[in-house]
């Protein structure tokens, strides 16, 4: 078991390293993809859906892609940060579009699991879907 823990432990030191500023966003995200499934699953029952796999599916597919945005936000960093390279201006932030991406979906899962939540039948609080809500559009006029 230590071996493993060990393991895991050098895994995760790698990956925190690798992304930097990148790695809290990222971890944040990963929790809440796995949260917003869950709730989602529990909230199907409650509304009266049936569960399927092809729904499951395409549950899973979402949290790909946006694995695959966040990806794109990364690629789009290094292509910036090479070419300001280019042209001897150095960038300070390394993970912008990608951490940008991250956040702005982070508040789409978070609006998500409190619709799946208030689903379930407990009542969220009004301020906590606003302030998600509305951290997502500060996010969105940042990078315009």
């Amino acid at each position: 078991m230590e071996k493993i823990k060990a393991a895991v432990s050098g895994i995760l030191a790698l990956i925190t390293a690798k992304l930097g500023v990148l790695a809290v966003p990222v971890y944040i995200l990963l929790f809440l993809n796995m949260a917003d499934y869950s709730t989602g699953i529990v909230a199907s029952y409650y509304k009266g859906e049936r569960v399927s796999s092809k729904k499951g599916f395409r549950g899973i597919a979402k949290k790909i892609c946006m694995w695959l945005l966040i990806a794109i936000g990364v690629v789009i960093d290094k292509l910036l940060i090479y070419t300001a390279g280019v042209v001897n201006i150095r960038l300070s932030m390394t993970f912008a579009v990608g951490c940008f991406v991250a956040i702005w979906l982070i508040c789409n899962e978070v609006i998500s699991i409190l619709e799946n939540i208030n689903h379930i039948g407990v009542k969220v609080p009004d301020f906590l879907h606003r302030i998600a809500t509305e951290f997502k559009e500060k996010v969105k006029e940042k990078t315009k």
